[in-house]
């Protein structure tokens, strides 16, 4: 039978020896973090070459190679998924399978970035090498300056020393912890000065929840024959078929040029269908209302969500630069992607 497991501590209660550790990890990690940032903030050895590193990787025609060795490499895989995933095309060597055939992946125009605290792992001897021989871009990131990785490569980027959160000294922590934080701060730096925007991230991630925010109004707008429009001057009743036929709640009124001059929604028709005894016989143009809310078919799907949760509406019009309706978004629809 399993034992019942133990409460939860209340708010306030002495800290654990297991919550202690905890905290002396994040601490030390912390600790880490702040050092390469003070390093930078110095303007010193880091910072110019924190600037060189990110010149080399943008100005490379083919990809951005990464590689390292155990948990370097764990690093390094990570760095490699957040680079391309960013519009800095990259992939993962491992330096063992390299020494193999694998460098052959490695062409003229790439650029290697390898991680290795010490330095000196043995496993990337042969990149290394091979990144000389061809006079391929080479960017070091270790905490060794007089290491063979240092020494070898074009731009060295050295990470300052750090007490591993391990009590023994020995499994790589807060190390870890720094060559991630570096190599999140070259992809940042380098999807900065690309002009890399929340519609190029859309290209790479169209799933899921992050794919959802960062559709476009135009992927999920209705339109076309699905979109209700009446012209100036049509009667209520016909207003009232176009919007019963297309269900969206809605009927766009648009002048004889095709732009945009009113919208009627069933909010319209309740408020009027109070004032008067005989909608169906008036003119949509004294129903509806002028100057609607309209969005772009270029905007983010979550702006659109954000001007209709702002104004409390249900739909919104999508409208191209001459002002003419191209689509009708739904609130509904918007829930359906995942966006609420």
């Amino acid at each position: 039978m399993t034992a019942n497991p133990k409460p939860a501590r209340e708010a306030g209660a002495a800290s654990t020896p297991v919550t202690e550790s905890a905290i002396r990890t994040l601490g030390l990690e912390r600790a880490g973090i702040a050092a390469i940032e003070a390093a930078l903030a110095e303007g010193g050895e880091l910072a110019a070459s924190f600037d060189a590193a990110v010149d080399l990787l943008r100005s490379v025609t083919g990809r951005i190679i990464v590689s390292g060795m155990g948990k370097s490499g764990h690093i390094g895989r990570k760095l490699a998924a957040t680079l391309a995933s960013t519009g800095a095309p990259a992939y993962f060597v491992h330096p063992a399978e390299a020494s193999h055939g694998d460098l052959g992946m490695i062409q003229t125009g790439d650029a290697i970035l390898c991680l290795s605290w010490s330095g000196e792992t043995a496993e990337l001897a042969d990149i290394i090498t091979y990144s000389r021989r061809f006079d391929i871009g080479l960017v070091g990131i270790t905490s060794n300056p007089d290491s063979t990785l240092a020494r070898e490569a074009d731009v060295r980027l050295t990470l300052p020393k750090a007490e591993e959160a391990c009590p023994n000294g020995l499994a790589p922590t807060t190390s870890t912890t720094m060559q991630l934080a570096m190599g999140d701060a070259l992809a940042v730096a380098l999807l900065e000065t690309r002009g890399f925007t929340a519609r190029d991230f859309r290209q790479f991630h169209p799933g899921g929840k992050l794919g959802a925010r960062l559709a476009f109004a135009r992927d999920v707008m209705h339109r076309n024959d699905a979109v209700p429009l009446v012209s100036l001057g049509a009667t209520m009743e016909a207003a009232v078929l176009e919007m019963t036929g297309k269900r969206l709640g809605c009927v766009c009124v648009v002048d004889a040029a095709g732009r945009l001059a009113g919208i009627i929604t069933d909010g319209d028709l309740r408020r009027h269908m109070k004032s008067t005894g005989n909608l169906l016989s008036e003119k949509v143009d004294d129903v509806m209302t002028r100057a609607p809310m309209t969005i772009a078919p270029e905007a983010l799907a979550a702006e659109a969500l954000a001007m209709l949760t702002a104004r409390k509406r249900s739909v919104l019009i999508v409208a191209d630069a001459a002002s003419k309706p191209v689509g009708v978004l739904h609130i509904h629809d918007l829930y359906q992607i995942g966006l609420a």
